[in-house]
């Protein structure tokens, strides 16, 4: 049941006082000021978009959907919500992820706390009242005791850094900044910059308007057929019937999706039961990626097992796409499957066969310019009248310092990870206490089924916050020891994976001049949480907990 919240307490003008500003009103800030209302704090969210939702209000691009099964994809801490809403499909679109945000938001009575169109530009921390002071684009001061940056991992649009967009004289878009009115397509010559995840939902689609569609792509993915459909009303009561134990198998699982445990490897098995294991994931309609990825012990460890899935999966685009050529170009070569976040896709690769749809490799021939009336690349020039830029994100680190966060001794968090992120669990930054990062880099965040995480995350959260009001303790900040050694085993685990084989956002290296570091966490949401209840248990190891 949840406890009636003191109203916070103003001051003059803008200024005024709680226990906790939460910045961003996604799935991560909803969960987080339910979580905080219910120990009775005052609580002040704030959004910088017109409405709630997060990564669900930005991109209402065609075609996007979520890459986890609704019935996973979505809150537990509250059984009878978990009854009453019922999912429509396997991967549900945008509007009905929205659609299930917004009910969450009405059902817990949480829209009085959250003030929209508000961008937190700065946040300080007052060493002398052990409190947060954080600043709005509308003028408000703020004084917190505890500041919860529930600001997403993929939450900052990036553009490429391409000369003459402001010249061109057609529409542009971009896939995470989409025009709540939609757009329009019918009849018009568009160009697609980006195959990665939005990309590929939306390429299909543009293709039935357009009269031309160019794709500029700089490296193929790979794609999965999503296989999706209505969810059957049977398999959905069934799993409801069994919803605590679904749940406690994701929360002890590597991806956040329960699989069965495999206990091979893809290369200790007969070349046509591994090929037949494959093909029965590929074509199954109740297929995902963690079950392509799960299906053997070794497939994100040992390059000789990832080769076999990734020449299946090459093989399989040889068989859609008509032109060779354009078939050998869609084709991943450049680094293992999984080290870049595999897409689901519909019709994806059978969009390349419709005449009127064109592929163009910019790493052959780069991008130079935007033109008034359209894209010049180095060898040819391209008339359109509307661009859609699927370039994806300033990734995981971008949001946090994107604020001008400063911790004790005015230090910037910007400045702190000019060489790399560095935080304890992905939760906390030595320097800066009472600071919490909802799935922060070093946390397994992106490399998980993101409900999963951010669940975990806000309820370590929320149980700190219990501990040190119940101890009569002001702050808790991360000790550099702590800080310092849970960096160095992030990047031991990675490098015994394959993931920095890849340039990949995981990395950071699709922005130009960002540290080439792996960021998530990738032992898997089972171990990360274990460790994490390790730590409280023991009075908050790793922590310096102060009155």
């Amino acid at each position: 049941m949840t406890q009636t919240s003191p109203p916070p307490r103003h001051d003059a003008g803008n200024s005024r006082e709680v226990d906790a500003v939460v910045v961003g009103a996604g799935l991560s800030g909803l969960y987080m000021l339910h979580k905080l209302r219910g120990l009775g704090l005052s609580v002040q969210v704030c959004e910088k978009g017109e409405g709630i939702g997060g990564t669900w209000f930005w991109n209402r691009y065609p075609g996007a959907r979520v890459d986890v099964k609704s019935l996973d994809y979505a809150y537990s801490f509250d059984p009878a919500l978990e009854q009453e809403w019922e999912w429509t499909e396997k991967y549900p679109a945008q509007e009905e992820l929205l659609r299930y945000i917004d009910h969450v938001a009405d059902r817990f009575g949480l829209r009085p706390h959250i003030r929209l169109r508000t961008r937190v530009t700065g946040a300080a921390f007052d060493e002398e009242t052990g409190r947060w002071e954080v600043r709005t684009d509308r003028g408000d001061r703020l004084s917190a005791q505890y500041l919860v940056m529930a600001t997403g991992c993929l939450s900052t649009p990036r553009l490429p850094d391409l000369p003459g967009l402001d010249a061109f004289g057609g529409e542009w878009y971009h896939t995470g900044d989409w025009p709540e009115e939609g757009a329009d397509f019918t009849g018009k010559r568009v160009a697609v910059i980006g195959t990665a995840s939005s990309g590929v939902q939306i390429i299909p689609l543009i293709a039935e308007q357009a009269a031309q569609l160019t794709v500029f792509q700089r490296t193929p993915n790979f794609v999965i057929p999503a296989n999706n459909h209505p969810l059957d009303p049977e398999t959905q009561r069934a799993v409801k019937e069994r919803y605590a134990e679904v749940r406690k198998a994701n929360r002890e699982s590597g991806f956040g999706v329960a699989f069965p445990e495999a206990t091979k490897g893809a290369m200790e098995v007969p070349d046509d039961e591994r090929d037949a294991y494959y093909r029965k994931v590929w074509y199954d309609k109740d297929n995902s990626l963690v079950s392509l990825l799960s299906g053997y012990n070794d497939l994100i460890i040992s390059k000789e097992s990832n080769d076999t899935i990734a020449q299946f999966v090459r093989d399989r685009i040889a068989e859609v796409v008509n032109d060779p050529e354009v078939a050998e170009e869609l084709q991943p070569r450049d680094h293992p499957l999984g080290a870049k976040r595999p897409c689901l896709g519909t019709n994806y690769y059978e969009t390349y066969n419709l005449p009127h749809v064109r592929l163009v490799n910019v790493r052959r021939t780069p991008l130079a310019e935007v033109t008034p009336t359209g894209i010049r690349t180095s060898e040819e020039e391209f008339a359109f009248d509307a661009v859609v830029f699927a370039t994806g994100f300033d990734a995981i680190t971008g949001a946090l310092t994107a604020v001008d966060i400063r911790g004790r001794g005015g230090v910037r968090l910007a400045e702190k990870w000019a060489e790399g992120p560095r935080t304890y669990l992905g939760l906390a930054v030595a320097g800066f206490p009472n600071l919490f990062t909802i799935t922060g880099p070093g946390s397994p965040s992106v490399l998980s089924n993101m409900m999963v995480s951010i669940e975990q995350h806000v309820e370590w959260v929320g149980d700190a916050i219990a501990a040190l009001r119940s101890r009569g303790e002001r702050t808790i900040e991360a000790t550099p020891e702590a800080e310092d050694a849970w960096t160095r085993h992030v990047g031991e685990v990675a490098q015994a994976t394959l993931y920095p084989a890849a340039d990949s956002w995981y990395m950071g290296s699709n922005v130009p001049g960002k540290p080439r570091v792996f960021m998530p966490y990738p032992a898997g949401v089972g171990v990360y949480r274990q460790k994490c209840d390790e730590v409280a248990a023991a009075g908050y190891e790793g922590f310096r907990l102060a009155g």
